[in-house]
Formats: C-alpha cells, sequence, structure tokens
C-alpha cells in the first residue's frame, strides 16, 4: 500500500514552489538535487547590490590610453603624486632592517594599534586643535575604510536610518546598504555650501527618527569645508536627537584661505556622542600603506574592540611604525609644502576651468577636489568624461559615483598632482572645447 501525503517544497533558484506525494519524493529530490547543483555558484544578493567605484571605469580608461602610447594628464583619483616623506620611509626601513636581523618580529599588534603611534595621534590633536585626547580612545584601523565598517557596523543596527549629504563619498552608502541599514539621503547644493544644515535634515527627516549622521569635512567629491560654528550646530543638533555624529576628517590639514577645518572632538560634549574617523592616506600621502584612525566615544568602544580583533585584527605593524614617524615634525614641514603646491593646483583650476566652458565651480576651501556643475554643457556626465579623456587626454570622473540622482550632470576634478599637469590640462580642455563639447 502506498500512502500518498502532501507535501510543499520551497522555492529555490527563481522556481516556484511545487507540491508532490510522499511516495514520489526520492525521484523528484534527486532531480531536484541535480537542478540545484547545475545552478552556478553566485554571490550573495547583498554583495550583489553594492556597484563598484565608477572613478575605476576612468583609470582602466586611462591606463589603456598610456599603454597605447598616448598621454593622460590625471586629475580623476585622489591619489597625491608625490608618497610618504622620506623620514617615514627611513623609519619602516630601520624596523624592517631590524626584522631581517631577527631583532623584531614585526608580528600581530594589539587590535587598537602599538602605544607610540597612538600617543602619536593624541599629541596631534593637542598640537593641531588643542583638543586634550585619551590615548586609549584612539583606535589604529587598516585604513579609513576599517574604521568606517567597525563603526557602522558597531553602531548601527539592521534597519536603522542614518543621514548622508548628497553628493558625498559612495562608500558610506554602500558600507551601510551592505549592512541593511536605510541611507537617508540628504540632497545639498552650491546653495549651502555642499554640506548638510539642520534645516536640511529637519526637512528630509519629515519626523521620521535617524539613528546617525554622516558628515565630510572637508568633503570629497566638493571640497568644501565647514565654519565651526555650523559644524558644532550639527552636533547639538544630534545631541539633542540622541543620533550618532559621525565625522570624517580624513581630509584635514588640506584647507585653503583662513577657514580651518574644525575636529567635531573640539565641539562640547565632543567626545561622547561623536566617532571622529580618519586616515594617513590624504595629508601625510600614505594611501598604499593602508592605515588610518578612530576616536571612539565609550559607549562604542566594547563592540568596535571585539569587531576590530574578529574582521582585521590589528593594521599592518609596519604601516603603523612609518605612521608615528609620519606625525614627527620632519615630516610635517615637508608636506606642509605639499600642501602649498596643492593650493596652486587651485588657483590654476579655478582660474582655467571656466574658461574651458566649466562656470559652476564647488568652493574647494580644503580636499583636492573640485566638483563642476555641467548641466548646461551635458546631462550625461559619463560619456562626457569619456569625450574629455579620448579628446584632450584629460582624466576626470563623473558625479555618478557621488550622487546617483543627479550626478549625471556633475563632473570632478581631483588636484593633488603636479602644478604641470594642472597647468596642461587647463590649456588642452580650453584649446579643444569645440571638440569634447560636440555631442
Amino acid at each position: 500500500f502506498f500512502f500518498f501525503h502532501a507535501a510543499t517544497l520551497g522555492a529555490t533558484g527563481g522556481h516556484p514552489p511545487l507540491t508532490v506525494s510522499t511516495c514520489q519524493l526520492p525521484l523528484f529530490l534527486s532531480s531536484r538535487a541535480t537542478m540545484v547543483a547545475n545552478e552556478a555558484l553566485a554571490a550573495s544578493l547583498r554583495a550583489s547590490q553594492v556597484p563598484q567605484f565608477k572613478v575605476m571605469e576612468v583609470m582602466i580608461a586611462a591606463y589603456e590610453r598610456e599603454r597605447a602610447g598616448l598621454p593622460v594628464l590625471h586629475l580623476e583619483v585622489g591619489q597625491p603624486s608625490e608618497g610618504v616623506p622620506a623620514h617615514a620611509c627611513e623609519a619602516s626601513k630601520r624596523a624592517l632592517d631590524a626584522c631581517a636581523e631577527g631583532r623584531t618580529q614585526l608580528g600581530y599588534t594589539l587590535s587598537d594599534g602599538i602605544d607610540p603611534l597612538r600617543a602619536a595621534i593624541a599629541r596631534d590633536y593637542e598640537i593641531n586643535y588643542g583638543v586634550s585626547v585619551d590615548p586609549a580612545d584612539v583606535m589604529v584601523t587598516t585604513g579609513s575604510s576599517a574604521a568606517f565598517v567597525l563603526g557602522f557596523t558597531a553602531a548601527f543596527d539592521h534597519g536603522d536610518r542614518v543621514a548622508i549629504a548628497t553628493p558625498g563619498y559612495p562608500a558610506y552608502r554602500n558600507i551601510l546598504e551592505a549592512l541593511g541599514v536605510e541611507v537617508v539621503s540628504i540632497p545639498v547644493d552650491a546653495s549651502t555650501n555642499f554640506q548638510p544644515t539642520c534645516e536640511l535634515l529637519d526637512a528630509a527627516l519629515d519626523g521620521k527618527p535617524i539613528k546617525g549622521l554622516i558628515v565630510a569635512s572637508p568633503s570629497n567629491p566638493t571640497g568644501t569645508v565647514l565654519t565651526r560654528a555650523e559644524l558644532f550646530e550639527l552636533i547639538d543638533w544630534c545631541k539633542s536627537k540622541k543620533v550618532w555624529f559621525v565625522s570624517d576628517e580624513i581630509y584635514h590639514k588640506i584647507e585653503y584661505g583662513e577657514e580651518r577645518a574644525t575636529t567635531a572632538l573640539a565641539a562640547p560634549g565632543g567626545a561622547e556622542t561623536c566617532l571622529v574617523i580618519n586616515s594617513f592616506s590624504k595629508y601625510h600621502c600614505m594611501t598604499g600603506w593602508r592605515v588610518g584612525w578612530a576616536v571612539v566615544p565609550p559607549g562604542l568602544q566594547p563592540a568596535m574592540r571585539a569587531l576590530q580583533q574578529n574582521l582585521f585584527i590589528n593594521a599592518p605593524h609596519i604601516s603603523q611604525i612609518a605612521a608615528a614617524a609620519a606625525l614627527d615634525p620632519e615630516c610635517d614641514a615637508v608636506l606642509k609644502g605639499r600642501v602649498a603646491k596643492y593650493a596652486r593646483n587651485r588657483e590654476i583650476l579655478m582660474a582655467g576651468l571656466p574658461e574651458a566652458g566649466f562656470t559652476k565651480l564647488s568652493s574647494a576651501g580644503g580636499a583636492y577636489y573640485i566638483y563642476a556643475d555641467v548641466s548646461d554643457i551635458s546631462t550625461d556626465s559619463i560619456a562626457l568624461c569619456k569625450r574629455i579623456l579620448d579628446v584632450t587626454g584629460v582624466a576626470c570622473v563623473s558625479g555618478l559615483d557621488f550622487d546617483r540622482e543627479r550626478g549625471h550632470s556633475f563632473v570632478r576634478f581631483s588636484f593633488c598632482g603636479s602644478t604641470e599637469t594642472c597647468e596642461e590640462a587647463v590649456r588642452l580642455l580650453r584649446e579643444r572645447r569645440d571638440e569634447w563639447q560636440k555631442h
């Protein structure tokens, strides 16, 4: 006798659920297993939804052009054209020599980082901002990227809402969305110097609570800088609503004019409510060394420490040694000279780009970026950047990395390369304007 009991099997691989009798189960399961086994393995849906940086596509196109023997003027990537100062390289060389001679191991460090580096970072806040920081609150990370992953994971739960200004650094949104956090976009423009305000926050949130606000000053891609009063007003807004304030300060010390970026730690109560993230990549020219830091409020320290131990263990030991040396006065003198070069480059672009047709530019008071509104030239900034590269050899980036909704009408120029590169780029953009503006 056969007893026919209905069994429902759930959908897999996009196939609908099926109902079969128990006497059919062995044959069904065998064929079902074969069908599933033949399907290609794929990345998770969560990972598949994280977009690649469009700037990488420009870098590839520029590389292919160079490989074909054609010149490229690099204004696309935020990587300084000069590396870490010699003093820091010498410190890392001494450590490597000691390791080669068996006098040290350069192995794991404590997850929070080596003590000399944490002490040097704390001392730097006192020297540059007059702010007292306990070295115990400093966590050294594998670049600022790791600090964002650790901080966002520690502070926000799946389903929480976190506000960011757009345009903004794309990794904020991409990391948050990969963690299941709802991103609340605060559209900003030239009327507020491309920075969020309390009024914009109130309007965008529409009475719904958020768990965090991420602010960058100086910012990428616009290079704009919040005044001290504007920064403190945003922090006060967050404190009043019990919202974590995440301050991206990786472009600090790269400012032009009288307005200097202020650390969020200088705000009243900032040490308790603000997660401050910084890096050695930009001012210190250590992009490939992958070392950054966070000054972590007490409420996040246990969680971030546990996450660091499990996800990254520690930042590279040799990079930490170089980073500590990079904070010495010998390096600072060299690095200030490089900021002076960026200032000259900025002047060249701010004067020359309008002559080439880019008439609506961000204020670019810090970092080394200019964000250009090209809506009167094109509404397809990807195609525009391609034409510019093909016609002039100037590599620049579409705004779509930084603003998914309005970026098609914007282009970003980076000016951390050589002064000669900036001068030649302006000349070619101006002289070949009729060619690259053709649709």
